[in-house]
């Protein structure tokens, strides 16, 4: 094979890797509601925990931070390259992410991507993953709002990048997962400005009637 193929190849086999959806797959195997149609409709560890099986949306953590972190690991064996110089495996890292937000095995209706983000970055660096989910936990456990932990994360994680690769890939990688989250939780952002966010394990709130006017 010529070698040239070598990192396209990489990148799209992280995004393919990235494209399988957890959520559908564990809501499948515990005979759930198709994750798209309650909740948030986003299919993602938090929405599944809706459904009350902690098991399943567990699982669904898991393999959606597993996959994250197969696609980086994947990058680096096959090239025997390192993140800290490394364009392609800091790209595997952002196609696996984005093929959890946008998965053409799920016909393109992804996830938030947090948990995937997450593996990605401990696939990247233990101390840069380690630090970014630190920062997701705290928030979550003092707040017990998971949107509102993993949107300050979000904030974090190019930073910590920054702080421990300088101006490399990784940072490249890590500043478009952060302003994809955002954009994905733009729906979380406006509830949480009118205080009706859920917190982790509760039911949404039905929103007020101007908000989906306006919508």
């Amino acid at each position: 094979m010529n070698e040239a193929f070598v990192p396209t190849l990489v990148v799209l086999g992280a995004y393919l890797i990235g494209s399988v959806s957890f959520a559908v797959v564990m809501s499948r195997v515990f005979d759930l509601p198709d994750p798209h149609t309650y909740g948030s409709k986003s299919p993602g560890a938090t929405n599944v925990l809706r459904t009350g099986n902690k098991v399943a949306a567990a699982l669904t953590l898991v393999g959606d931070a597993g996959k994250g972190y197969v696609a980086v690991a994947l990058a680096k064996l096959i090239t025997g390259e390192e993140i800290a110089t490394s364009l392609v495996v800091a790209l595997a890292g952002l196609a696996a992410f984005a093929g959890h937000l946008f998965p053409v095995f799920h016909r393109f209706r992804g996830g938030k991507g947090v948990a995937t983000a997450a593996g990605v970055l401990v696939g990247y660096d233990i101390w840069l993953g380690g630090g970014t989910l630190a920062t997701w936990l705290i928030m979550a456990v003092f707040f017990r709002i998971s949107s509102f932990a993993a949107l300050t994360a979000a904030i974090f994680a190019p930073m910590y990048a920054f702080w421990l690769f300088g101006i490399q890939p990784v940072l490249w990688a890590a500043i478009p997962m952060s302003l994809l989250l955002f954009v994905r939780h733009r729906a979380n952002i406006e509830r949480l400005f009118a205080g009706t966010e859920p917190r982790i394990g509760e039911k949404k709130k039905p929103e007020p009637e101007t908000t989906q006017e306006a919508r």
